[in-house]
């Protein structure tokens, strides 16, 4: 049963996590401070891969640091650059095959505030992500709205789901609406089984 009285990146965390199992292939998006990829790291299993992207070589080594020390570095593929550039990233035979791809947008918890994710690389790097997915996978996006950046990249997002042709994909959009301070909100696309 999911508690949806938690924060919003546990939250993604419990919903993809019905979607990934052992021998799954997963990315992070946005690979931060490593917490999202070592959950998908737990998720795939000895014999799954997780590919993490994020642009700042101090979130790659973050992110590598703590793989390490958790002991899951060696199903993990880290790589320096942009989400928008993932499908030129994984190789060819996983396409159309990955379990979940998450994204948690915004800055890098504790580094350059003025380094965020934005609508321009973030839009065709979900567009890649719902080409990756296998059907029955999803594509979760912790989204913040707080800031204007993140506020423009939110709309952004919210437009281009509500476009998406309803035979193939389900997009839902979950905010708590009771919170102050704008908390993040969550963008779940699914595709549906063939």
């Amino acid at each position: 049963m999911i508690n949806l009285i938690t924060k919003p990146t546990e939250l993604s965390l419990k919903l993809i996590s019905e979607y990934v199992t052992e021998g799954d292939t997963a990315v992070d998006a946005t690979a931060g401070n490593g917490h999202d990829t070592l959950a998908l790291a737990r998720l795939v299993g000895r014999t799954g891969k997780v590919y993490a992207f994020d642009v700042q070589e101090s979130a790659i080594e973050n992110t590598k640091a703590l793989l390490e020390k958790e002991g899951f570095f060696d199903r993990c593929e880290l790589i320096l650059g942009s989400h928008h550039l993932m499908v030129d990233s994984i190789p060819e035979c996983c396409r159309g095959k990955i379990a979940a791809v998450v994204f948690n947008l915004g800055y890098l918890p504790n580094g350059d505030k003025s380094v965020t994710t934005h609508a321009m690389t973030t839009l065709p790097a979900v567009e890649q992500a719902l080409e990756l997915i296998r059907p029955g996978g999803v594509v979760a996006v912790t989204m913040y709205g707080g800031h204007l950046r993140g506020a423009a990249e939110k709309e952004e997002l919210l437009r281009f789901s509500e476009e998406l042709p309803s035979k193939i994909y389900h997009a839902a959009y979950i905010s708590l609406i009771n919170q102050k301070n704008l908390p993040p909100e969550l963008l779940l696309i699914t595709k549906k089984q063939k």
